[in-house]
């Protein structure tokens, strides 16, 4: 069965019903933003009938319910919803320049070449028209406001079209006359009647143009779906910025008299604070997208879809797929938005503060955000469960697996569908583990090619030894025991151990010093006071400093807080010191994902992996 038509339509008859409020604008389109031009270009090309491509229709009443509002410039009193019959999907730029040129009286407001906002009439010259349509694109003319154009910086009058009559001296016809001239030809015809003759051939060569002009139509039918009309605007909405999720839904949710913007963004002016400003107060959540707390609501609902679908006994393509893909997303009910948003906010509260207590501390830290997405449904899910020993360490697990297995990198919709199931069902029932978890593998010689910050695994690691209980070299305290305004005063970050510059005396390849076994968290005051000297130097000097005061045995201890070996290390052993760290963080990866790695040769690096820092 076909959703849609294709025909032709009048040109005039499209700008009437856009007029009268029949065709009116889904919200989630854009403003009009063309400039005089392509207004200019589009008018050329009807008048030497070219065409200016498809118009694309959508036929209300529908399942794809959006919240509509009049074109650009058309009076909103006079198109209401009660007159709406069909929504423009493709096709606004150029049906609203038409409308602004051809129907209303006003200026047109557009842009010149410099971006600078202006209000323009058109006009066409006749003369220049009738000597043939190669010269229509010096024919056809935009002008100020004022109807004057000006030269010799607005000392001399070029051309003055100020009134009727100016028009019929200088004869030039307004475009805002060219679907009904009535009133324009019998006003030439009383001012001057020798050019009506030219008058009449300029009609039949351009105006009939433009009145005889059809425009091709694809009309979708109301049969077609929300997410398949989204999907159908997408495609050809090629002229600006691709529109996100976020945007079509609110459109959609407008229809239902919800608003999502107010939801998400707050509204000062009626005192509503918006789910955005509540998960920022929050470091960790500074960064969450209203399309991803989207796909978490997705999530919660599929879910609640499924398990009331088996538990009334339905089988196969019956039961709803737990999924976060865009089409389900798209197809979220507005019901279902007010039902689980705020226990979804709650569950982001709940990751954040379990993910401090994993040692991330800022959105820069977290390697990947879309494992949150999952995180905060979860916990939506367990409300205070989360805090049980036997739970806590489940998703502990499963969160570790997901960064040292590198797995939600790219496209992770199936897995965070999978991931909520099966971590609930593990925590529930103790039986399988999540996919996750069984598909984690972490290679020894990984560590060795680790050298991008903005590597997961990367990230990971670096956590792994602050979570691991890591003191600072200068502040003698581990991350978890500063509170937020320490933070910033420690700036905290990952620096080398064995410094570049002596790395690179000592010809040691920048692949090797670079890796994040030569790394780890320490202050920028610790960083200052290495240097670029060996470690057996700046250990002393360290060591001595009136804000340290350790002895080697103090000073060896707060070094293996960072799986470092003191021995290695203070023996200036690069070499050596690599090996054992190695086989420390590794002993740390293997506790947190739960499961062992497959050792290799000490010596294995893998050296092409990750860009160099």
């Amino acid at each position: 069965m076909s959703t849609f038509d294709s025909t032709k339509t009048r040109l005039q008859t499209l700008l009437n019903s856009i007029v009268t409020g029949e065709i009116q604008l889904p919200d989630f389109q854009r403003g009009w933003v063309w400039d005089d031009e392509h207004i200019r270009s589009l008018l050329v090309s009807i008048a030497r009938a070219f065409p200016v491509g498809a118009i694309m229709l959508l036929e209300a009443g529908g399942d794809a319910k959006f919240k509509a509002r009049p074109v650009e410039g058309v009076d909103p009193t006079q198109a209401t919803l009660d007159k709406l019959k069909k929504l423009l999907l493709d096709g606004q730029q150029r049906l609203t320049s038409l409308t602004q040129v051809l129907i209303f009286k006003q200026p047109v407001q557009t842009r010149d070449s410099k971006k600078k906002l202006v209000q323009r009439y058109y006009y066409i010259d006749i003369e220049t028209a009738l000597s043939g349509p190669e010269n229509y694109e010096s024919a056809i003319i935009s002008i100020d406001a004022d109807r004057i154009q000006k030269e010799n910086f607005g000392r001399d009058i070029k051309l003055d079209l100020s009134t009727p009559e100016k028009e019929y001296e200088n004869f030039y016809f307004p475009c805002n006359q060219i679907l009904n001239s009535d009133i324009w030809e019998e006003g030439l015809n009383n001012y001057d009647s020798s050019k009506f003759g030219r008058y009449m051939k300029f009609r039949a060569q351009v105006l009939n143009e433009f009145r005889s002009y059809d425009l091709p139509i694809i009309e979708l039918n109301r049969n077609n779906k929300k997410e398949a009309v989204c999907l159908v605007f997408e495609k050809v909405n090629t002229g600006g910025e691709p529109l996100t999720v976020f945007e079509l839904i609110t459109a959609s949710y407008a229809a239902d008299n919800l608003n999502l913007r107010d939801e998400w963004f707050g509204n000062s002016h009626e005192g509503i604070e918006g789910i955005q400003a509540h998960l920022r107060k929050q470091r960790l959540l500074r960064e969450v997208q209203p399309t991803e707390f989207l796909q978490g609501l997705t999530l919660l609902y599929t879910l609640e879809k499924r398990q009331q679908d088996l538990k009334a006994g339905k089988t196969g393509k019956q039961v709803t797929g737990v999924t976060a893909k865009r089409e389900a997303v798209l197809s979220l009910p507005v019901d279902a938005f007010q039902k689980w948003k705020q226990p979804l906010v709650q569950g982001y509260w709940k990751a954040a503060k379990f993910l401090r207590q994993e040692s991330f501390f800022s959105t820069g830290d977290l390697p990947y955000r879309t494992q949150l997405i999952p995180l905060a449904a979860v916990m939506a899910l367990l409300s205070d469960r989360w805090l049980e020993p036997r739970v806590y360490e489940k998703i502990a697990r499963w969160f570790w697996c997901g960064i040292l297995g590198e797995l939600y990198g790219g496209a992770v919709e199936t897995r965070m569908a999978l991931d909520i199931q099966q971590l609930i069902d593990w925590i529930e029932d103790g039986k399988e583990e999540p996919a996750t978890v069984r598909d984690a593998n972490f290679q020894p010689a990984r560590l060795g090619s680790l050298r991008s910050r903005t590597s997961a695994a990367y990230k990971g690691v670096n956590a792994l030894i602050q979570r691991e209980g890591a003191k600072d070299f200068f502040w003698k305290s581990t991350i978890q025991d500063l509170d937020e305004n320490d933070w910033e005063e420690c700036r905290l970050d990952i620096h080398h151990i064995f410094p570049k510059s002596w790395c690179d005396k000592q010809g040691i390849p920048a692949s090797r010093y670079n890796s994040i076994l030569n790394k780890t968290p320490i202050s920028y005051k610790a960083n200052r006071m290495i240097g670029g000297k060996a470690p057996s130097e700046y250990l002393i000097q360290l060591q001595q400093h009136k804000n340290v005061q350790l002895d080697d045995a103090a000073m060896d201890a707060l070094l293996t807080t960072h799986q470092i070996d003191p021995v290695t290390l203070r023996k200036d052993d690069f070499e050596g010191f690599m090996v054992t760290r190695q086989r420390m963080i590794l002993a740390k990866i293997e506790a947190a994902m739960g499961k062992p790695v497959l050792m290799v040769d000490d010596s294995a690096f893998n050296d092409v992996v990750d860009e160099e820092e």
